[in-house]
């Protein structure tokens, strides 16, 4: 097996909550005090109470303490709490609240609704807004959700809001920046040991950088923008170490579907999910957010990866602010421990219709495709366009099925065209995409992922199956509630592109 679960044994588990109490709260001759009692009171009495003592807590200072996890320490930090546990229900002050075109009216509605027409935010630079999922669409509605973004951030003279106002040529917004998840990386709002919310599922991205990430509601989105806190229970932690080396053909999205097909999209319902191991110290800061991209598809509360000398190098021209890291002690207690030797791995897809129904790229390759989708905040960075034209510069054949290009961020698109590939011959995404046939790369957003307006660019308005490199693949998701879609990285999509089936990116990258 590649993997292997280890469960903390009860005796530990007791421990943990022995130590919550205090030694000294429920001495053992105190309780069989109270069994003798029991035997000799009236049965008027119904119950008895064991006899009173000081309480003695947890030592907060010294030698001994109890283990946190890097989840429970950061929500510590930003609750002023000197120690939590799973369970606990904490007043968290918040780092940095996200919510775009889709969330934002709703949250903002509330908002007014719920503090007044004319309150203020409560930290105007601590507010992302980023217009992203229906944007170059001809939808009124659609194109209204960003009118009212746009009103708001004049009125609450929002320091980060990333507007669009010329949807004939994104290039001539020099704002707009597309995906919010690789956006707040791109603009340095992520950072280690900070608390960031977001009125989308796929906040959890961040958690990439060592930072409590999380999606949240529109009701919630609503109190944090007035108060600048949030409600939140503390969720217990499972770690996934990966370790040994990784092949040439996978890549972290291969690392996350075998992880969910492993545990189910229930597996991790209200749960942490701690990424550690040699093999994730390897992956740069993209793969790394594809991992914590896909938490959520197991039911995950957050992801989490330790902050490490990739990523403060990532973010040395990102921020200019502060931060400070936090790791998960030696004795900390995870609810469960999963291991994985990475290198006896094969390139994975999910099957329709659902992110764990997991099978091995090579069992799909009888299944004909009738396109492949190149994009997301889980799909569409620099470094998942990079790894499709190794794929089309490997081949050096041309894609036999329409394939469909949206970077995620205005970045991410003047990469395709300016970077050149490693083994190309200085060639450039943009042209090796071009020679192998796919369609022009598009204006930067969220595109058919969420399927959006019928004139959503690579809309699935017919029945059609893909290969795609996006998250979720639920009847309707990208569009056509009888579409197929199949969940990949992008070398097995890009591979599959130039057969036309599902295929293992094997046959062309060894």
């Amino acid at each position: 097996m590649a993997s292997s679960l280890v469960s903390p044994s009860p005796t530990s588990s007791f421990i943990r909550n022995k130590k919550d109490l205090g030694f000294s709260a429920f001495p053992c001759s105190s309780q069989i005090a109270i069994q003798k009692c029991k035997k000799q009171v009236s049965k008027k009495i119904v119950s008895v109470m064991a006899p009173q003592q000081s309480e003695r807590k947890p030592a907060t200072t010294g030698s001994v303490k109890t283990g946190m996890t890097m989840t429970e320490k950061i929500l510590a930090r930003a609750s002023e709490k000197p120690q939590l546990s799973p369970g606990d229900n904490v007043w968290v002050n918040v780092d940095i609240l996200m919510t775009h075109d889709v969330c934002g009216p709703g949250s903002i509605g509330i908002f007014k609704k719920e503090f007044g027409e004319n309150a203020k935010v409560w930290d105007r630079e601590k507010v992302v807004i980023i217009p992203d999922h229906y944007i170059f669409t001809s939808d009124e509605r659609a194109n209204r959700n960003v009118d009212i973004l746009r009103d708001f951030c004049m009125e609450q003279n929002i320091k980060y809001f990333y507007d669009i106002k010329d949807l004939g040529n994104f290039k001539a917004n020099p704002d707009y920046k597309g995906v919010c998840h690789v956006a707040l990386a791109q603009e340095g709002h992520c950072r280690p040991g900070e608390v960031l919310l977001g009125t989308d599922s796929h906040t959890c991205t961040a958690g990439a950088f060592g930072q409590f990430a999380t999606g949240i509601g529109n009701t919630d989105a609503g109190f944090v923008l007035g108060t600048g806190k949030l409600l939140l229970k503390v969720p217990p932690t499972l770690r996934f170490v990966m370790d040994g080396e990784m092949p040439p053909y996978l890549l972290a999205k291969d690392l996350i579907l075998q992880i969910i097909g492993e545990i189910s999209v229930a597996g991790a319902t209200y749960k942490s999910m701690e990424f550690v191991g040699t093999t994730v110290e390897s992956l740069n800061m993209e793969e790394r957010m594809t991992l914590c991209n896909m938490v959520v598809e197991a039911g995950g509360k957050n992801g989490v990866v330790p902050a490490d000398s990739t990523t403060f190098k990532y973010l040395e021209d990102k921020t200019s602010l502060s931060y400070e890291p936090v790791y998960s002690d030696a004795h900390a207690s995870f609810l469960s421990e999963y291991r994985f030797d990475i290198s006896k791995l094969e390139p994975l897809v999910a099957k329709p219709h659902s992110p764990d129904n997991r099978a091995l790229a090579r069992e799909c390759k009888d299944v004909k495709i009738d396109r492949v989708y190149i994009g997301s905040c889980t799909g569409g960075k620099t470094e998942d366009f990079l790894a499709a034209a190794k794929v089309f510069v490997a081949s050096g054949k041309k894609v036999k099925v329409p394939t469909f290009l949206v970077p995620a961020t205005q970045k991410v698109w003047l990469d395709l065209y300016t970077l050149s590939v490693p083994g190309s011959g200085g060639r450039t995404c943009s042209q090796i995409f071009e020679e192998a046939g796919c369609d022009t790369p598009a204006s930067p957003s969220c595109g058919a992922c969420l399927g959006g307006p019928k004139d959503t660019y690579a809309r699935m308005n017919e029945p059609k199956v893909c290969v795609s490199t996006t998250n979720r693949n639920f009847p309707g998701r990208m569009g056509h509630k009888e579409g197929q879609i199949y969940l990949a990285s992008p070398y097995t999509a890009a591979a599959s592109a130039l057969t036309g089936y599902v295929t293992d990116p094997r046959e062309f990258l060894q």
